[in-house]
């Protein structure tokens, strides 16, 4: 039930009551007074305010219309309605043009509660739109104060139709140097102060994208007296309670001064830009302030990229430990110099030598940090080549110098544990364990120093045509005999293996090597797998492997299911007396003598790895010489009908001698060196690109991500992925991927081409 303060001016009781009972039956809970004089109604409205004033037309001393003009001398908005039996239609009208809100005739006082209705509603919204408005006011009051208050010309602008200025501060007087009066008449006295070469440009676009709110602009004016001045221009629009834009509002100021600074640091940055060195500024809290073109090289981002990240992007996670201290040196000397090790756009390591020198201001603290940095990665890979290279040849010159002595102390000794079991035929078990032990340990000592000997400096060989099959299955009977029995030994050996130019001795120790750390991998059991195929190394694989020469080889493959090789050490499994193993469990000389092995005879070796699932090892090693009758053997490499491939490769050597394989077997190539360019590419393309070729790896937008997005924009795209990682790995992760085929990188160029064929057939 709604609460009612009702005034009624009428002179009859009965009538009274009957208005208040139709009230009541409108749902009204009603505060009244009753009046009949000018006297009484006057007090009545002093004391209290009151809803709505219903009156009856003619008193006997009082009438509706003195009651109406009593009201609006009071400067009070309340509904007012007459309520009489008499009155007529002319004297009703003449009465709503004086005021009143509505009137009803006493026979029919159903119609009150409706119009008293209807009038609170619009009194209330009456009351809100005085409310809005004067709050406008009050807010425009403050809006001009302020304005005519600060440095920046505020104005105020109708809609795009009649272009009319409605407000301009003061301090357009003094940017512009021209009269504000004359700007009042006409919007084109503002855009004749614009330099002719930018003129029609504002001028098209101030409204369109100020009403849209994203107008931002600099331009140059020309002042009366003929001097040039920047200026930076801001609209903003105003919008009536629809949300329709129909005015601007802006801001403009003079920013000359700092146009001026800049174009001097512009002219300093170009010289700066010249360096070969990396020139950085930083504030004291480490934001990158400036970016010359020699730190984009160095780097791989771009300035508008970097600017205002924290120099901690260099490091991706790297930590300096005594970046303190740098810091600490800086602030005490003004200056550091050193070594660092820092990280480019794309993720590579480099190294640097960094000159950082402090700039302070005038009150002499820290503001900025200068930093001049020169790549020398180069430098120190070729400084630890050389440290490397002086540490072999330290430790052959030391291993040759001890061998004939340590050969001639193991020699009895092997010898005496070999001839006393002879001479002692009796001898109890435990003693002969013993001399076994003995045998086996000199025996050891001395493959250890011909391990040592064949790393470091070499040892004399005696190479033949050797067929590696007959090898391949001695170490697969080694490891079937000899290896716990929850290791499985697989092989699968080419029945046409061709011949190799090799030591026999040296390659069997790489098989055994190999077969040996599988085992060792797999403490807990598994599957090892002895492998061996011809494989013809064409020129599109010997681009994409820098070890690689075109001719004819013989892969042969070492794979184990075992616990894989973390990728923090992957790169150092290579390296002498590197090793994973317990103490005394393993030299750290096995791979290294047997890379040194493989490269001694013009061979390469891969690793492909995950940890918990296993590696595999690939010994590539020339077999004898195809003929050109032999090549002509392969099976003919099919062409493409005109077909639009697109490859996607971040690796530019990768992606072009695809392309011209591709090309030179009748097919169209589009290529892209990331993702986003790719499926920019695709979206453009959509309708004739054939097939997709795509690395797995990538920065940005990894492969899979990529295959997604094309999936998403056409579900029957094909798609073939290719990656550097092992295809026994890769292609089951990527099968919920919907790809259609797998190239393992590197690949030739007659698996490239059967396996495109194949797809588009």
């Amino acid at each position: 039930m709604s609460h009612l303060r009702v005034l009624i001016v009428e002179d009859s009781e009965d009538d009274t009551l009957l208005t208040l009972r139709e009230l009541r039956r409108g749902g009204y809970d009603l505060d009244y007074v009753r009046v009949d004089t000018a006297t009484a109604m006057q007090a009545k409205l002093e004391q209290q305010p009151w809803d709505i004033v219903i009156a009856d037309y003619s008193l006997p001393t009082f009438s509706a219309p003195e009651a109406l003009k009593l009201l609006q001398s009071q400067r009070l908005d309340l509904p007012f309605i007459i309520v009489s039996g008499t009155i007529g239609e002319d004297t009703a009208v003449t009465a709503m043009k004086a005021g009143a809100h509505d009137y009803i005739i006493k026979g029919n006082l159903t119609r009150l509660v409706p119009a008293v209705e209807r009038e609170l509603r619009e009194a209330e919204e009456r009351h809100k739109r005085y409310k809005a408005e004067q709050s406008l006011q009050e807010s425009e009051e403050r809006f001009r104060q302020l304005a005519e208050n600060i440095v920046e010309m505020v104005f105020w602008i109708s809609d795009p139709a009649s272009r009319r200025i409605l407000y301009v501060s003061p301090a357009y007087e003094s940017i512009w140097g021209s009269s504000c009066e004359r700007l009042y008449s006409s919007f084109t006295g503002w855009v004749e102060a614009i330099h002719p070469q930018e003129r029609q440009r504002i001028e098209t676009i101030f409204f369109e994208q100020s009403l849209a709110g994203n107008y931002d602009e600099e331009y140059r004016i020309i002042r009366p007296d003929g001097s040039l001045r920047w200026i930076r221009d801001r609209g903003f629009p105003i919008k009536d309670q629809s949300g329709k834009a129909y005015r601007v509002v802006g801001i403009a100021e003079d920013i000359t001064e700092r146009k001026l600074a800049e174009e001097q640091i512009r002219e300093q940055a170009a010289l700066l830009d010249v360096a070969t060195d990396a020139i950085i500024v930083r504030d004291w809290n480490h934001h990158i302030l400036f970016w010359n073109k020699g730190a984009e090289r160095l780097y791989g981002w771009e300035k508008a990229e970097i600017l205002g990240k924290i120099t901690a992007i260099l490091y991706q996670g790297k930590t300096l430990p005594q970046y303190d201290e740098m810091l600490a040196i800086l602030a005490k000397d003004g200056k550091w110099q050193g070594e660092l090790q820092q990280v480019t756009k794309d993720g590579k390591n480099i190294i640097v030598e960094s000159r950082w020198t402090l700039v302070r201001d005038e009150a002499g603290k820290p503001k900025f940090i200068l930093t001049v940095s020169t790549d020398i990665t180069q430098k120190k890979q070729l400084e630890a080549q050389f440290l490397r290279a002086q540490r072999l040849e330290s430790l052959g010159t030391l291993a040759s110098g001890i061998a004939h002595d340590f050969n001639n102390i193991l020699t009895p000794i092997l010898a005496s544990a070999q001839l006393l079991p002879l001479k002692l035929p009796n001898l109890d078990q435990k003693s002969q364990q013993l001399l076994s032990i003995m045998e086996s340990s000199a025996k050891r000592g001395a493959d250890l120093v011909k391990q040592i000997l064949s790393f470091t400096r070499g040892v004399e060989e005696s190479r033949t045509l050797v067929q590696v099959r007959h090898l391949l299955a001695d170490v697969a009977k080694v490891a079937r005999r000899t290896f716990p029995k929850f290791i499985e030994t697989q092989t699968n050996i080419a029945p046409d293996l061709e011949t190799i130019f090799a030591d026999s001795t040296q390659i069997h120790q790489v098989l055994m090597n190999l077969i040996v750390n599988a085992r060792d991998a797999m403490p807990n059991g598994g599957i090892l797998s002895i492998s061996a195929e011809n494989f013809w190394i064409d020129e599109n694989y010997a681009q994409m492997n820098i070890d690689a020469q075109v001719g004819s080889y013989i892969i042969i493959t070492v794979a184990d299911t075992g616990i894989g090789i973390p990728p923090e050490i992957i790169g150092r499994i290579f390296d002498p007396f590197f090793t994973t193993k317990e103490v005394g469990k393993g030299t750290g000389l096995g791979l290294s003598t047997m890379i040194s092995i493989i490269k001694s005879h013009r061979g390469f070796v891969t690793v492909h790895s995950e940890v918990g699932k296993g590696s595999r090892f690939q010994v590539y090693l020339p077999s004898k010489q195809a003929s050109k009758t032999e090549v002509i053997a392969y099976p003919q490499i099919p062409s493409g009908n005109g077909e639009l491939i697109l490859v996607v490769d971040d690796e530019a050597t990768i992606y072009e001698i695809t392309k011209t394989t591709l090309e030179s077997h009748n097919y169209k190539v589009l290529t892209a060196n990331d993702g986003i360019g790719a499926i920019a590419l695709y979206a453009q393309h959509k309708n004739n690109i054939s097939l997709v070729l795509v690395d797995m790896m990538m920065p940005v937008m990894d492969g899979s991500t990529m295959i997604r997005t094309l999936q998403k924009m056409n579900p029957q795209v094909k798609i073939i992925a290719m990656s550097g990682s092992s295809v026994n790995l890769a292609v089951p992760q990527n099968n919920n991927l919907r790809i259609q085929g797998f190239l393992s990188k590197p690949f030739t160029a007659q698996v490239l081409l059967s396996t495109l064929h194949d797809m588009l057939r």
